[in-house]
């Protein structure tokens, strides 16, 4: 009997699926959250193969056993594409707090660059026609 696709809309604490396969039907894991303190779960939903790009800031994860421990891979979500963010080859099974510091500064980054974007963008009274 063939599996059921995985929950999409449900968030998760990644370090809670981390030590297992992606499941079949997903393109990886779509990062909802990721606080700096490791007390604080990076949350995380299943990002079905067939969703849209990713958008400004979004940062998708996916990762395969390895011969020791797990190959991890980030993409980003630009403007209008999706770019390699980062790869952790063989991370050990605590690999969310691995790559917790990179997801944390780049969603910053992302934010505080959404904000200035609107400043300026306002600032030049480019968003009144």
């Amino acid at each position: 009997m063939p599996k059921a696709a995985p929950d999409t809309s449900s968030h998760f604490p990644l370090a809670t699926r981390a030590v297992q396969s992606l499941p079949p039907g997903t393109r990886g894991a779509l990062v909802h959250r990721a606080p700096l303190t490791p007390g604080h779960p990076i949350t995380a939903s299943w990002l079905p193969p067939d969703a849209q790009p990713l958008r400004l800031g979004q940062i998708l994860l996916r990762w395969e056993p390895a011969e020791a421990g797990w190959n991890v891979t980030a993409r980003l979500g630009l403007a209008a594409t999706e770019v390699h963010l980062a790869s952790w080859e063989s991370a050990k099974d605590d690999w969310p707090d691995l790559v917790r510091p990179t997801l944390h500064e780049v969603r910053g980054l992302c934010s505080a660059l959404a904000v200035a974007s609107s400043a300026l963008i306002r600032s030049l009274h480019l968003d009144t026609p």
